[in-house]
């Protein structure tokens, strides 16, 4: 016989409990949301009135964090690996150098281009082909061509500053080019790179123009062609489209008897500002039996604010004046995402880009299932 659970049940499921020295009720059921004896079968409408996505600060255009409400960790997990493993941007792979005098190795130097992030157009990185490096199975590999290769350039000389003022001591003043930075690295469009990535914001170019490359000093040079070609996270951490990608549970704070007092102001500094506040208790409060305010009409309570902001230190649960008092926990399927992004895309843009990769995916694995069929 089909059941169905109380409020009060479905309540309890939701949250993770923290004790002072152990986590509760993290056991997950062998098919999540599943429970034996119970109707969970798959309802797309249930899913969609449940299901949230919420935006809760973007200061500037890489950094944005946000929550997913009403989903299962896995799901959560999978989101937060393609951020950092599967979405396809663009870096530098080849180094073919001309010239390098400086006194940084070639190999050192080409290291470090490689490590500096792109951005150009998004339409561009779409239209890019993948560039199939040599295997056992195919010895061969790609030819470098306008569809699947970006060809960048560094060429740079360092020479004295004829205007330098006498005794200057300042090496950027000295002398031209003493310091080789990110935004000497110029595009050179091959073939109808320059319909895909117009200038000026479309072209491909350093996220970073003031990333420092090298030092030169007179008579020294760097002429190199740099050949970038798209990747993902999971063949190299400098394809990765996230700086960082990371998600935490909401807090969740309940107050089960009054703290009143200076227990109550002790209580707001077991906790990062503004998540717990401190009221007034009222005369309706103060007179009405088994509240817990009688006889502390006018003295503080404390109350909870924002759980938002908690960082789940556990310090209330060290002190005894508030044993049995508080519980704390985590809300199970509410997740808030933190997410930087290293150029490529806006932040904002990132978890769309993600949904499209995990869309892809269960569309091949789809494809797999029904040939196996036939």
């Amino acid at each position: 016989m089909v059941s169905q659970p109380s409020q009060e049940e479905i309540e309890r499921r939701r949250i993770v409990g923290v004790g002072p020295e152990r986590v509760t009720n993290i056991s997950s059921t062998d098919f999540p949301g599943h429970y034996p004896g119970e109707d969970h079968a798959w309802d797309l409408s249930d899913f969609k009135s449940k299901f949230q996505v919420m935006i809760h600060d973007k200061p500037d255009p890489l950094t944005c964090s946000f929550s997913l409400i009403g989903i299962d960790a896995s799901m959560a997990n999978a989101f937060r690996r393609i951020l950092i493993a599967e979405i396809p941007t663009l870096a530098i792979e080849h180094v073919y150098v001309s010239n390098n005098t400086s006194i940084i190795h070639d190999e050192v130097l080409a290291q470090r281009l490689g490590l500096v992030p792109l951005k150009g157009d998004k339409n561009g990185l779409n239209w890019l082909k993948w560039f199939k490096k040599p295997t056992e199975e195919d010895p061969v590999g790609s030819s470098p061509t306008d569809y699947n290769t970006v060809v960048m350039n560094l060429r740079v000389e360092c020479t004295e500053n004829k205007d330098a003022k006498k005794g200057e001591t300042d090496p950027t003043k000295l002398y031209n080019n003493a310091h080789v930075y990110a935004s000497a690295i110029t595009f050179d469009p091959k073939g109808q790179q320059d319909q895909y990535f117009p200038p000026p914001n479309g072209m491909i170019r350093p996220v970073h123009p003031n990333i420092l490359l090298a030092k030169l000093r007179p008579g020294q040079k760097i002429a190199m062609e740099l050949h970038c070609i798209k990747g993902i996270g999971a063949d190299h951490a400098k394809f990765s489209a996230v700086a960082t990608a990371y998600y935490r549970l909401l807090p969740t704070i309940d107050i089960i008897r009054p703290i009143v007092g200076r227990d109550a102001e002790k209580f707001a500094r077991c906790f990062p500002r503004g998540v717990i506040g401190l009221e007034t208790v009222t005369a309706e409060e103060a007179c009405r039996r088994g509240s817990g305010y009688e006889g502390h009409l006018g003295k503080k309570k404390a109350v909870v604010r924002d759980t938002f902001r908690d960082t789940v230190s556990r310090e209330c649960l060290r002190h005894e004046e508030f044993q049995d008092k508080v519980k704390l926990g985590r809300v199970r399927d509410h997740f808030i995402f933190s997410v930087e992004s290293t150029g490529q895309f806006d932040a904002d843009d990132l978890f769309v880009e993600s949904v499209k990769v995990l869309k892809a995916k269960c569309e091949r694995l789809k494809r797999s299932v029904a040939n196996m069929m036939h």
